[in-house]
């Protein structure tokens, strides 16, 4: 493990003399300490602060940096690729305590909220005026200066977009305790360098995200969940783009493979309701979600589906009720602790155009079938944003296959996340497939942003 030497007693002495909620070696708990990632380090921080507000954070910034000492920026610590977890001897700023909804601008469809406001903490708070924040990552324990760090993206990404379609602006904490707000809460902005965007999904490395600006979506009152079974991905992959085509916009498009399905069904409410035969014919599923302002329009679109539905090789279109649909959609959403429990040795996203999913998953196929794994996984088909459980105890073997997964992502013009994030698991899979011309690029604006290295961890500080 790595060795930091300890700031010295003046340095904790001035740290506790800022009245910031701490929580120093010795007295740590094991939460903050890690992210998702199912390879935590174990790393122990200098300490935990619980800033309050904006002050706290310009002070806590500013004793960092008199002291050399890291900076690690939490959220709720559910990302998945370890972005969140502490560097040995590092100071973690969680923002948990600073949950202020700032306001609603109703008129505007504009809120501004204070980085440790949860998903779920803002749509309980936007309901009873008809709108909600869409972006729905998978866990709505999340917070928004988390998801505004790794860009968080979710099945509604169809529709709705990621984070950085959502976010107008941004108030910022940087490497030498300044403050600056980016962006405004207009829909056009032509004023300079977009910094609003090249700070969402830098995962901490830039500046310390305290409030964040988002754009509201009135709710759908009308919907329908379909799943329907097929007997290739390619199919899965061929209806999409017909419903798509058709100029019909479901809120989420999922794929789930036959093997995931069965887990699903095995350890959530859900039943399948399909004729063992039927089952035994399908390779992977295909849930969509409709979403319309009025019932006519829901009927309209559920025909229209169905018949696309039935050209693109459907075996069957079910219309779940809606007991039926909450089971499903909370067990895809509970995929990632599936496989977890399964004993899963990795757990990764890769992006891909739509239209080449069922392409990169023959290229899963053969290369977890050349390693000697097995890997199954569930996505956001409509975007090609692919999820794989890796299966494969051989750490050596393990690492070769992830690289060579990535790379024939990459291979078909997608990229190693599209949603998690590189965090420190895939830091090292990005130096080596990404043109170092773009690398050096992107280390000359961390430069810019944070010229003592400071934020992140040391691989992403240098």
């Amino acid at each position: 493990m790595q060795v930091v030497p300890d700031p010295g007693p003046g340095a904790r002495a001035e740290l506790d003399s800022l009245g910031i909620a701490l929580a120093h070696r010795g007295s740590l708990a094991d939460d903050d300490r890690h992210d998702e990632s199912l390879h935590p380090r174990g790393a122990e921080p200098y300490a935990v602060a619980r800033p309050v507000d904006r002050d706290d954070v310009v002070a806590l910034v500013g004793w960092a940096r008199r002291h050399g000492v890291a900076i690690t920026a939490r959220g709720a610590g559910t990302g998945l690729s370890g972005g969140a977890e502490p560097v040995e001897g590092s100071l973690v700023v969680c923002f948990d305590q600073m949950d202020r909804i700032v306001e609603v601008d109703l008129a505007n469809q504009v809120a501004v909220v204070e980085a440790g406001v949860t998903l779920r903490q803002l749509n309980e708070h936007l309901a009873p005026y008809g709108l909600h924040y869409p972006v729905a990552p998978g866990e709505t324990s999340s917070t928004l200066g988390g998801n505004v760090n790794t860009n968080a993206g979710g099945m509604r990404a169809v529709r709705h977009g990621v984070t950085r379609h959502h976010v107008l602006a941004l108030e910022l904490v940087l490497a030498d305790g300044s403050v600056v707000r980016t962006g405004a809460p207009v829909a056009k902005l032509s004023s300079g360098y977009d910094l609003t965007q090249l700070v969402i999904g830098s995962e901490g490395t830039l500046a310390l995200v305290t409030e964040v600006t988002v754009r509201l979506t009135p709710r759908a009152d009308h919907r329908a969940t379909v799943l329907a079974p097929f007997a290739s991905l390619d199919a899965v992959t061929g209806a999409v783009t017909r419903l798509l085509r058709a100029g019909l916009t479901p809120s989420l498009l999922e794929y789930i493979d036959a093997l995931t399905m069965a887990v699903l069904v095995r350890e959530t409410p859900f039943t399948l309701g399909l004729a063992p035969e039927r089952v035994a014919a399908t390779a992977a599923y295909l849930v969509l979600v409709l979403e319309t302002r009025t019932a006519a329009q829901l009927d309209e679109d559920l025909a229209a589906s169905d018949e696309i539905l039935e050209a693109a090789g459907a075996l069957d279109a079910l219309v779940l009720d809606g007991r039926a649909a909450d089971d499903l959609i909370a067990g895809r959403e509970r995929a990632f602790w599936f496989a977890k429990a399964a004993g899963a040795n990795d757990i990764v996203d890769v992006v891909v155009p739509r239209a080449h999913v069922a392409r990169y998953l023959e290229d899963v196929a053969r290369l977890a079938g050349e390693h000697g794994a097995l890997v199954t996984g569930c996505g956001h088909v409509g975007d090609g944003n692919v999820h794989l459980s890796v299966f494969c105890s051989d750490d050596a073997v393990r690492e070769r296959l992830l690289v060579e997964l990535y790379r024939a992502g990459i291979a078909l013009g997608g990229a190693i996340s599209g949603e998690h994030g590189l965090g420190r698991d895939k830091w090292e899979a990005y130096l080596e497939l990404t043109d170092p011309a773009l690398v050096a690029l992107q280390r000359r604006v961390k430069a810019a942003f944070d010229p003592e290295g400071l934020l992140g961890p040391p691989a992403r500080r240098a």
